[in-house]
């Protein structure tokens, strides 16, 4: 298992009023990467950003942009957010039915190409597109909202994930979503997960900027 904690705080969380000042705030604080859900209001029960929105977070940071699409046919978005600057693109296994052909064109795309399975999806269904996965992202809540609590068998789900990639050799990173705060992103950390996603966890905080850092020394401490 990789030892290196990815913190990727979520901006759905933020401000978007001091958009620029909440961005310059991750950055000092450590933040590997940011990331961006885009809700389609039909596979979640929410809307949030486009191209735009992205856009405008490229101009404001050169962090990575984690893009994770929470969207049905997703692969209508590809080219326009990789133009916008997306780093990453990941898409959700349940709305992809051909993971080989849409993942070979998020990388086409110079992007990351990644998968989400939602928390009742079988974490198998990425097993014959392990080689094609940059990224493999494990819901720990129903995706449609920040702020939610962690389901607890995810870290069970979590700890299959890792046997999976590290039978299939993979080198692509194992991220968590939905409910990570302090307590929680250990049990992640120990399952094997590298890469995390906080948005209340981080925005909530009394101190937001110091809270990346206070995150990421949990996972080094029990490393």
């Amino acid at each position: 298992m990789s030892k290196h904690v990815r913190i990727a705080p979520s901006v759905l969380s933020a401000d978007f009023a001091q958009l620029r000042d909440d961005i310059a705030m991750l950055e000092a604080g450590g933040a590997d990467w940011i990331h961006v859900d885009v809700m389609d209001g039909r596979f979640v029960p929410n809307l949030t950003f486009g191209a735009k929105v992205i856009e405008t977070l490229r101009r404001l940071t050169s962090l990575p942009l984690d893009v994770h699409l929470m969207v049905v046919e997703p692969e209508r978005y590809f080219d326009d957010f990789a133009a916008a600057g997306a780093s990453g693109l990941t898409i959700h296994s349940e709305v992809a039915p051909h993971l080989d052909r849409q993942l070979a064109r998020i990388q086409e795309l110079g992007c990351t190409a990644g998968v989400a399975i939602n928390p009742s999806t079988p974490v198998g269904v990425v097993g014959d597109v392990l080689d094609k996965l940059d990224l493999l992202l494990v819901m720990s809540v129903n995706p449609g909202f920040g702020g939610q609590t962690f389901i607890g068998r995810a870290v069970d789900r979590i700890a299959r994930a890792r046997m999976m990639l590290n039978a299939a050799g993979s080198p692509a990173t194992l991220q968590v979503d939905g409910g990570i705060n302090r307590d929680t992103i250990v049990k992640c950390w120990q399952a094997g997960a590298d890469t995390f996603v906080a948005g209340n966890a981080v925005f909530a905080a009394k101190d937001p900027q110091a809270e990346i850092g206070i995150l990421r020394a949990q996972c080094v401490h029990t490393a």
